[in-house]
């Protein structure tokens, strides 16, 4: 069943921004200073607080760089480490990440920016030209919303100023929580937007939103699509539809790659470095972005910066020459970058999409030895040397359809389902061995410490392919077993295995907790001491806030029972060590808020 939700109950009692907080971080205005450069002009809500190292980032990845040539309007997106020392999202974002995909949740150490710069021939300025950009902070990966939320307010902004920036950021304090599974109705400007939040239980590759949402797109436009709106705030409460909130246009994105998707797609799941080099900042970041969702729903556990430059905090860390390039894929514009990365494995450089005859011209595989002047061509500059085939029917049947001028949204349907399919090919047979193991459910006892999972060997579960590996679900032939070893290596791997493995200790957790729950503990503490009395008091406060602070899925009325408990045997033992039980109770309860 579809969950909905308005926009909350107005009575509840929150802190000031509380609301904004749970999709936003900020919204900066960055603008171009003679004598400063790019200058942070403006953040809002006006107490938060950035560090000058933030401030500074914001304002250098706010801007495209020269040789981009960027007039009019530009829309990109960039990330950015946090200053150390932040505090997270709290208990909300907790909830979110533990219900939200493993690809959805929210960044820890970084902020996703969202950037909407104007750059316009202005008599008015000493420099002749207007430049200003509206930027979003976020730490949830929602590209198409933020981006869609730009295109509504800033053309505004630009007019109106501060006073609209105020009026926007008091709507999006009325919306309700990002809370996956749910659909949401998101007031702005007199439009209402419609989104639904994805959710881990979400059947991997269905359509993000229902039926009767698509037929309501039918009949609404989206915003994408009704500039005209933009500028006339009027009350317009028939819904806008928004397909997807975190889902871009592949096919946009890789139509000059196609032929070279299986590369592109072995590279990202090995975690190995990757520089893409672009005509602007717009295309750097969506190829970035477009990548690292290749491997979906597997998270890509890898930096990732979907537009970087050479005054970025991280540059002299990831062009440094004395060591390895670190595991990362970067966005690139400056010409300059071709030379700073010679000594990188993998180099993507595209070009602006051509057409040859009716197909985008694909670029070539190149040695990375070309890779040396300004005027290098578009193509992938790499020695990898792929460990499967490539999906020849797939490549020409998405040639076939630019031919046939198939809609891109049905490209992307196709390249979306095959990657899924690609991923999933290799994940189950992992998912499957990890699953075994598990210990069995009847091995978890009340009167022990859960059992431990059994150690993954890497060796067993290559012995296991033989049965259950992915030729049973991919057509694709090549080194499996060669494949899975590298990603071994990878930090695409320890990341996939540190979630699963603290989701199936935790679900140890919830049964240990679900059987002692169905224990007769009463009648056990009938012939104990009491200090094996007060122990077990103690080891069951330990486990009753851990699950607490874990959000653990339990049946309903597992943790009151066990609260009951404690409160029975408390009030059965001396009154000296029901104070000091209690002292003890009330300095938990405290540690775990």
């Amino acid at each position: 069943m579809e969950l909905c939700a308005g926009s909350g109950s107005p009575e509840e009692e929150e802190a000031p921004w509380s609301r904004f907080s749970r999709w936003l971080e900020c919204v900066c205005v960055v603008t171009f200073d003679l004598e400063l450069g790019q200058a942070l002009e403006l953040v809002y809500p006006q107490d938060v607080k950035l560090t000058e190292k933030e401030k500074s980032s914001i304002c250098y990845l706010s801007f495209p760089d020269s040789y981009s040539g960027c007039l009019g309007d530009t829309q990109f997106s960039f990330r950015l480490r946090q200053s150390v020392g932040r505090r997270g999202g709290g208990r909300e974002e907790e909830v979110y990440n533990r219900d939200a995909p493993p690809t959805l949740k929210t960044e820890v150490s970084h902020f996703f920016g969202f950037v909407y710069f104007r750059q316009v021939k202005d008599a008015s300025v000493k420099r002749g030209y207007f430049q200003k950009s509206l930027v979003l902070l976020s730490r949830l990966p929602f590209p198409p919303l933020f981006q869609t939320l730009l295109q509504i307010v800033a053309p505004e902004f630009f007019e109106k100023l501060e006073p609209c920036l105020e009026t926007v950021c008091n709507e999006i304090d009325q919306w309700p929580a990002p809370v996956p599974g749910l659909s949401l109705s998101l007031p702005l400007m007199g439009l209402v937007l419609q989104v639904r939040v994805p959710s881990r239980s979400d059947k991997p590759g269905g359509s993000p939103v229902r039926q009767s949402a698509a037929e309501n797109l039918l009949r609404t436009p989206t915003v994408l699509r009704t500039p005209t709106v933009l500028r006339t705030p009027t009350v317009l409460r028939t819904p806008t539809v928004l397909p997807s909130i975190h889902e871009l246009d592949l096919f946009r994105c890789f139509q000059s790659v196609l032929v070279h998707l299986q590369v592109l797609w072995e590279l990202l799941l090995l975690g190995e470095p990757l520089v893409v080099m672009a005509p602007s900042p717009t295309v750097s970041s969506e190829t970035v972005l477009a990548l690292i969702s290749m491997i979906s729903p597997l998270r890509f556990c890898c930096d990732f910066r979907p537009y970087f430059t050479i005054h970025d905090s991280e540059f002299r860390e990831y062009t440094t020459r004395t060591q390895a390039p670190p595991c990362v894929v970067l966005g690139v514009t400056n010409p300059f970058f071709i030379k700073t990365f010679q000594n990188w494995p993998h180099v993507l450089r595209l070009g602006e999409t051509k057409m040859a005859g009716d197909l985008p011209k694909q670029v070539k595989v190149k040695k990375l030895s070309k890779l040396k002047t300004l005027d290098t061509k578009p193509g992938i500059y790499t020695a990898f040397k792929t460990f499967l085939h490539k999906d020849k029917v797939l490549i020409r049947r998405l040639l076939k359809g630019i031919q046939r001028k198939r809609p891109s949204e049905v490209q992307s349907a196709i390249l979306k389902r095959h990657l899924l399919e690609l991923t999933q090919s290799f994940i189950i047979p992992l998912e499957r061995y990890m699953a075994s193991l598990m210990p069995l459910q009847r091995s978890v006892s009340p009167w022990k410490t859960p059992p431990q999972i059994r150690p993954f060997s890497q060796e067993d579960f290559l012995l296991s392919l033989d049965d259950t590996g992915p030729q049973l679900t991919s057509v694709l032939k090549g080194d499996w077993l060669g494949l899975y070893r590298k990603f071994f290596r990878s930090p695409n791997f320890d990341g996939w295995y540190r979630q699963r493995h603290r989701e199936m200790t935790q679900k140890l957790e919830s049964l240990h907790l679900e059987v002692l729950c169905d224990a007769d503990l009463v009648t056990w503490t009938k012939d104990k001491s009491e200090v094996e009395t007060v122990d077990l008091i103690l080891k069951l406060r330990e486990k009753l806030n851990k699950a607490r602070r874990q959000q653990l899925q339990l049946k309903d009325g597992v943790l009151d029972k066990l609260e009951n408990f404690i409160e029975t045997i408390v009030t059965s033992l001396p009154e000296e060590l029901r104070r000091v039980l209690s002292t003890h109770s009330t300095h938990c309860t405290h540690s775990t808020h």
